[in-house]
């Protein structure tokens, strides 16, 4: 029955065409269209320019910083290497098929002939490059010079504790960081650098910052649902597979087109090569690549099921218990150097992807009223049509949320309030009335409480086997309902959560 409903969502999308966009070819940067592969220096500063931050009062005083960040831009994966290497296999087939055919070479590119993966021959792969390495070690100065006040102490696991995934890249982006912010404060070195901790936890009881890999229902969901996300992908590489077999003269695959948007990725993002694999596409064609993983990130880690997001409870749990402590540190008089002052966190897009969805960001207000009652979302609107889930902004290479609790001394409405920065800018939270400055007890009462009453062995571990039934059953639901307004595809009627 499954298959059969994929087949039938495969013909519907087909039906709906590829859609173009009417950027300027000149006015297009390709490094904005690289989803979560996006470097943070190209991509940190693109905000809603219709979006007025709050000011600060001048009698508020930060009291305390939460940081959740993703690690910094990563060498490719073993699996994605493997990828490059079968690409230049194939590459050598199609070049030696157009020889045996007597095609014309003129519209081959040039790049093609004997081209060799950049990390061909690499014994390791996924590290911490130099770039992630600088984008970490600048955010860290950034965002000690933006709260003095937070970090005046001499430094002490207790006062900044830092904590990060067992994965290297995520540890390593935490010592990037960590010499960035405590730059100039020690004795180590020209550059008076000091020496501090990166706390970790077993990956296999990492729920705070791995609470993906150690949650066997999203594990399970996760699992029956790539399929499902392939077969949504499938049309828009079809229609882009086709205007490349005619543009180039050589029998691309769906999977060479694929493989292909890969490189462009990998090459743009790390190397800051944009005339080979990315020069193939044509903008309106990179959009729509950008638009497929977005929805591949929407439906298998953000909003497409609130199981993604909601297996984040322990590290929402963990920042509301931080500024818990910070508030009662101020109201009972503690003495400067007895108490916490910012918890620093590096991990994953698996990480801040969830985290953002429970706060909420990116979201219009009835939009968050929706996942608020745990309804499905609609997919994001396939380009031209704008979309506020982007890869590139959600969860760039060392994407970050900033969480500050003020104090507030003469404001007589509320004490403390809560402000959150995406990537170090302002952002709108639908849950407090789309300000990105919220009184506590409503960001508490009204962002982190609907969420928190989830336990996170109840939603993960229990009754796997009857959670699966249900997911299962609920898709094919939703499938059919869709499928009945198939024609609406383009104007995003389906409601179907995979």
């Amino acid at each position: 029955m499954t298959r059969f409903m994929l087949i039938l969502v495969y013909i519907c999308l087909a039906a709906a065409g590829t859609a173009t966009i009417s950027a300027a070819d000149e006015n297009f940067d390709v490094r904005h269209h690289l989803s979560t592969v996006s470097r943070y220096g190209v991509v940190k500063d693109i905000t809603s320019n219709s979006f007025v931050p709050s000011k600060i009062p001048e009698h508020c005083t930060p009291i305390h910083l939460n940081l959740v960040a993703r690690h910094g831009t990563r060498a490719p994966t073993k699996k994605k290497m493997r990828e490059f290497d079968a690409l230049a296999s194939r590459l050598e087939v199609l070049l030696h098929d157009a020889k045996e055919l007597k095609q014309s070479s003129d519209k081959i590119p040039s790049w093609f002939w004997g081209w060799k993966s950049p990390w061909k021959g690499k014994l390791t792969g996924g590290e911490l490059i130099c770039e992630g390495e600088d984008d970490l070690y600048h955010l860290g100065i950034r965002i000690r010079d933006m709260f003095l006040e937070l970090f005046n102490e001499d430094y002490r696991p207790d006062i900044y504790p830092i904590k990060a995934t067992q994965v290297p890249r995520a540890s390593a982006s935490a010592v990037a960081f960590g010499m960035g912010l405590f730059s100039g404060k020690g004795n180590l070195g020209p550059g008076h650098h000091r020496a501090f901790a990166v706390i970790s936890e077993s990956r296999a009881s990492d729920t705070v910052l791995r609470f993906h890999d150690c949650c066997q229902n999203y594990k399970s969901f996760r699992r029956s649902q790539e399929p499902a996300v392939d077969k949504l992908k499938e049309p828009v590489l079809d229609e882009i597979t086709t205007a490349l077999v005619q543009r180039y003269g050589l029998n691309f695959t769906r999977k060479d087109t694929s493989s292909l948007w890969l490189l462009c990725k990998q090459e743009a993002s790390l190397l800051e090569i944009y005339d080979q694999a990315c020069g193939l596409f044509s903008p309106s064609e990179v959009a729509l690549l950008e638009w497929t993983d977005d929805l591949e990130i929407f439906i298998l880690k953000g909003y497409g099921n609130s199981l993604n997001y909601r297996m984040g409870v322990p590290l929402l749990q963990d920042v509301i218990e931080s500024m818990e402590q910070a508030i009662k540190a101020k109201e009972e008089g503690y003495v400067p150097g007895s108490y916490e002052k910012a918890r620093l966190r590096f991990a994953h897009a698996e990480t801040l992807l969830p985290f953002s969805c429970l706060l909420g960001l990116f979201l219009e207000g009835p939009e968050f009223d929706r996942i608020q009652r745990e309804e499905p979302l609609q997919l994001p609107p396939k380009p031209p049509q704008k979309r506020n889930w982007k890869g590139s902004i959600v969860a760039p290479f060392a994407g970050n949320n900033v969480l500050v609790l003020y104090s507030c001394s003469d404001n007589n409405s509320s004490k403390y309030f809560v402000h959150v920065q995406h990537n170090e800018h302002p952002v709108p939270m639908p849950g407090c009335k789309n300000s990105d400055l919220c009184p506590f007890d409503v960001f508490k009462q009204q962002i982190a409480a609907p969420h928190l009453k989830h336990d996170y062995d109840a939603l993960c571990n229990v009754n796997v086997e009857q959670s699966e039934n249900r997911h299962a059953s609920s898709r094919i639901s939703k499938l059919l309902s869709w499928l009945f307004n198939c024609k609406n595809v383009d104007a995003q009627a389906h409601h179907f959560e995979l």
